[in-house]
C-alpha cells in the first residue's frame, strides 16, 4: 500500500490518494480539486479508483467530487448524505469497511464540524481537520471543543505512537509527535486557522 499527497492550493487542503499495488485498486480520501497530475496518477497503471472517503463536508475538502463522479464510479462514504445526495453511503459511528481490498476503519469525531470523520488505514490515519500538526480543528463553542478534544484523546492519541497522521492541512505527523507537541491538547490558548 502507498499514499500519495495533492495539494489543493484554492483551500490549501490534503487530498491523499491511496493505492493497493497489489489489485490496482485506490481510494482518494478528501478531493478538494482534481488535478490534471492526479487523474495522470490514476490512469497511469491504471488504478480503478474504488472509493472517496471525505473527512467533512467544506468546500475545500469535496469540490473535486463533481470532475470525479464524471470519470469514475466510485463508492462516496461520508457522514453528510449532503456531500454526493443519493451518492453518498452515509457512514456514522465507529466502524469499519473494506474498500479497494483495503480494510478501512471509520470514526466519528465531531467538534470541528458535526460530521468529522476520521479513517485509518493499515497505521495510516486520515483527520481531516479534526487534528493537525500542531493544533486541533476550530470549533463554535466550547462544548464543541470539549468534545472534540475528548474524542481525539479516545479515538486518535490510543493509538500507536508510530501511527501517521494525514492531516486535511499541513504537514503530516505521528500520533507520539503530536501528544509531544501540538499546543492546543497542552491546554495552552491557541486559534486554529483551518
Amino acid at each position: 500500500m502507498k499514499v500519495y499527497f495533492h495539494l489543493n492550493l484554492g483551500g490549501f487542503s490534503n487530498c491523499y490518494f491511496v493505492v493497493n499495488e497489489e489489485n490496482h485498486e485506490a481510494i482518494i480520501i478528501d478531493p478538494g480539486k482534481i488535478t490534471e497530475e492526479l487523474i495522470e496518477q490514476i490512469e497511469s497503471v491504471p488504478y480503478h479508483v474504488a472509493g472517496i472517503l471525505i473527512t467533512h463536508n467544506h468546500g475545500s475538502h469535496v469540490d473535486g467530487l463533481k470532475t470525479l463522479r464524471k470519470i469514475y464510479s466510485p463508492k462516496i462514504l461520508a457522514a453528510d448524505w449532503d456531500v454526493a445526495r443519493e451518492n453518498t453511503t452515509v457512514i456514522s459511528g465507529d466502524g469499519k469497511i473494506r474498500i479497494g481490498g483495503m480494510l478501512v476503519h471509520y470514526m466519528a469525531v465531531p467538534g470541528h464540524t458535526a460530521d468529522s470523520m476520521v479513517y485509518k488505514i493499515g497505521n495510516m490515519i486520515f483527520t481531516g481537520d479534526v487534528l493537525m500538526a500542531g493544533t486541533i480543528g476550530n470549533t463554535a463553542s466550547n462544548y464543541s471543543n470539549f468534545i472534540l478534544r475528548d474524542n481525539i484523546e479516545k479515538k486518535i492519541l490510543s493509538q500507536t505512537e508510530d501511527s501517521v497522521i494525514f492531516p486535511g492541512h499541513g504537514p503530516p505527523s505521528t500520533v507520539g509527535s503530536i501528544k509531544m507537541y501540538n499546543v492546543d491538547l497542552e491546554g495552552k490558548n491557541s486559534d486554529s486557522m483551518i
